[in-house]
């Protein structure tokens, strides 16, 4: 049945608790050792959830601690912070990414910065309204305990930092300095220039490169996970295959921990590297794994736009911009002047007119839709119509053209190089894109999914950012889950398990290492005539069509119906040259290119069952008559967690109900 035992007391105790599904029956997972979708959140006020947790969670002696094995996917923020901090802890951890170098994880690309709740301003910052606009910007569809955890820890984050030598922007004074970021109204986001994510980055990694000297840490790159390994209901392995070599194994451990990042890729044009990918939480969702909220997509609004269709992903410009350029379209339709010629009476600054109070620091899906509204109206700028100026004359008359170079000199410079334009002299141009992805595995409080064992944190989980993040958060999620939560939960997990149960010659592991063997032969044996990529952009376009920035009834309808058809094309259709046991990039690609194909059904399934419009998630059935996102909180103030239930079979849906104590539910306004 599950675990009833006692975790120190009624605060984190594991609670038997059956889950009505949609169907109305009681349901439980007969291959978890847990109860589906009970959250363990800690008895207890808000504020103090957290520190008696942590007080009443059992402990791994120091002695005990080498004994256990844990597997890290992902060496970004979450992953590289997560496998040196539990390494310095003293447990074994095999760490795997499939760069070249842990390096080049994709939290390098994060450009703008990282919250945290100190205060510095003196603007009334506090963990409470860090809290608050978390909430808020996801639009009450996130847990309140995860997300005023993340508030709490954000200052410690920092510190951690600055100890590491992260090179964080100072003021004269000498103190850290602040900017300003979408959906708050105060300055809270910490930054190193436009080089946030990398500067973190090296950060952790360093600390992880200590671990690796030390022999505490085994990194495996070049190396993918193709399959969860899961035993008796409990996540014991992963089949890794050898990028080089081409060689497939299983390697085992007491727990698993995912931080493989997002799925944001699906629709191949987005900001995220080409590597980025579905594959590792697709294949733990098809072992048991259930996953939260796939529909939840954030689409950025201040991306350079698509040119052609030479390209193959889209670059990103800092939302840190929005401090200092002013976004505005013509007031004009069809006005094809030079942006620099266009008067100032003849502008349009759309957002400070629809948003005095937030005006261009709106949060990204608001940004993001009034962008598009504008570009449908035919004041769209550019080639293609595609874009609306991001300008910053008004604030270099105001603080200089030095003082503006100094902030967003880098991102100019990528900008100049990408475009050919220098938006020191002319207005840069921005649309929206695929950038992030709120949804992902389903957790507890512990970050552990409804399969013992299996730990799944950073962007790769669904647990702290509703339906639509707040610019600069990312980062915070990423080092709070590796670096001061994972720590505590996992020890606790571990402490009521046996080590070493499960060796790479189980039954199981040879199962599964002949089964992705299998997979892998069969992409070879295809032979047909359409690349992985070309069959890739169509299914982003239909995506982006029906289940980007707006959805339709109609159009996810049409999308579930193309996609298998797509699917279909793939695996009959499809080409790819070279060998299983070679280096075979095309190989990589096809792989990852068929998880997408299966998991974007279930994103569309689910934003068909989805019938509200919250955050990023946006029905164009639900908004109110200025256009703005339609919760019904009657029907839908829950997390969608979905079973897969087999190849070709409806997934079964379940629910984790979400209650607010502390805030109130209202409709968001950033007028």
């Amino acid at each position: 049945m599950g675990w009833n035992v006692d975790r120190g007391g009624s605060l984190c105790r594991l609670r038997l608790r059956s889950i009505i599904d949609l169907s109305g029956s009681d349901y439980l997972n007969p291959r978890s050792r847990f109860v589906k979708l009970d959250p363990r959140i800690p008895e207890g006020p808000l504020e103090s959830k957290w520190e008696r947790c942590k007080s009443e969670l059992k402990l791994v002696s120091p002695a005990n601690k080498r004994k256990y094995k844990i597997l890290v996917v992902g060496t970004g923020l979450a992953g590289a912070s997560a496998a040196a901090s539990l390494a310095e802890l003293g447990f074994s951890v095999e760490c795997f990414c499939f760069q070249d170098s842990a390096r080049r994880a994709h939290s390098i690309a994060a450009q703008g910065g990282i919250n945290a709740a100190k205060n510095y301003q003196n603007d009334g910052d506090s963990v409470h309204r860090l809290f608050y606009d978390t909430i808020k910007g996801g639009d009450f569809r996130s847990r309140e305990a995860n997300v005023h955890r993340l508030a709490e820890i954000s200052s410690a984050i920092i510190d951690q930092c600055v100890a590491q030598g992260v090179p964080f922007a100072r003021e004269y004074s000498g103190y850290l300095a602040n900017r300003s970021f979408g959906g708050a109204q105060v300055s809270r986001t910490f930054y190193a220039r436009g080089q946030t994510g990398q500067q973190l980055l090296l950060g952790a990694y360093q600390a992880l490169s200590r671990q690796v000297d030390a022999g505490s840490v085994i990194l495996h790159t070049r190396s993918e996970m193709l399959d969860l390994v899961v035993v008796d209901g409990e996540a014991r392995g992963i089949i890794v295959r050898d990028l080089i070599g081409g060689k497939v194994n299983a390697f085992t451990g007491d727990a698993v921990v995912l931080a493989t990042g997002g799925y944001a890729n699906v629709f191949y044009l987005s900001t995220n590297a080409k590597g980025c990918n579905v594959t590792a939480t697709w294949r733990a969702a098809k072992r048991g794994a259930l996953f939260a909220n796939p529909c939840f997509t954030q689409i950025h609004p201040t991306c350079i736009p698509v040119s052609g269709d030479h390209q193959s992903k889209l670059t990103l410009m800092s939302e840190s911009l929005r401090n200092d350029g002013r976004i505005w379209v013509p007031k004009a339709k069809g006005d094809g002047r030079p942006g620099k010629h266009i008067p100032a009476d003849e502008r349009d600054y759309f957002l400070e007119r629809k948003y005095p109070s937030f005006g261009n620091l709106t949060p990204r899906d608001v940004a993001s839709r009034s962008v598009k509204e504008v570009c449908d109206e035919g004041r769209g700028v550019g080639k293609t119509g595609q874009g609306v100026y991001l300008d910053f004359s008004d604030s270099m008359g105001r603080l200089g053209k030095n003082v503006i170079e100094e902030r967003y000199g880098n991102l100019f410079q990528m900008y100049e190089k990408i475009t050919g334009e220098n938006p020191l002299e002319t207005p840069m141009r921005i649309y929206p894109a695929p950038h992030y992805t709120m949804g992902g595995a389903w957790v507890d409080y512990h970050l552990m999914s409804n399969l013992a064992g299996l730990f799944v944190i950073g962007e790769a989980n669904f647990s702290d950012h509703g339906a639509n993040r707040l610019g600069a958060s990312a980062l915070m999620q990423g080092l709070a889950d590796g670096y001061f939560i994972l720590p505590y939960t996992i020890s606790d997990y571990l402490a009521r398990t046996k080590p070493g149960t499960v060796t790479s010659d189980h039954p199981e592991c040879k199962r599964l290492e002949e089964e992705a063997a299998k997979r892998l032969k069969k992409l070879l044996s295809i032979r047909g005539r359409r690349t992985v990529d070309d069959i890739h952009r169509e299914l982003g376009t239909l995506l982006w069509n029906h289940c980007g920035m707006s959805r339709s009834e109609q159009g996810l309808r049409t999308a579930l119906e193309k996609i298998p058809e797509l699917r279909e094309t793939f695996w009959r259709d499809v080409t790819i040259l070279g060998d299983r046991e070679e280096l075979n990039q095309a190989l990589e690609r096809a792989g990852r290119v068929a998880d997408f194909l299966e998991f974007s059904e279930l994103m569309c399934r689910d934003a068909l069952e989805r019938k509200e419009s919250c955050g990023a998630h946006f029905r164009v059935e639900h908004q109110t008559e200025s256009g703005e996102a339609l919760r019904d909180d009657r029907h839908f103030k829950h997390v969608s967690a979905w079973e897969f239930k087999g190849e070709n079979q409806t997934p079964e849906l379940h629910q984790e109900p979400l209650e607010f104590s502390n805030v109130e539910l209202v409709q968001r306004n950033y007028a």
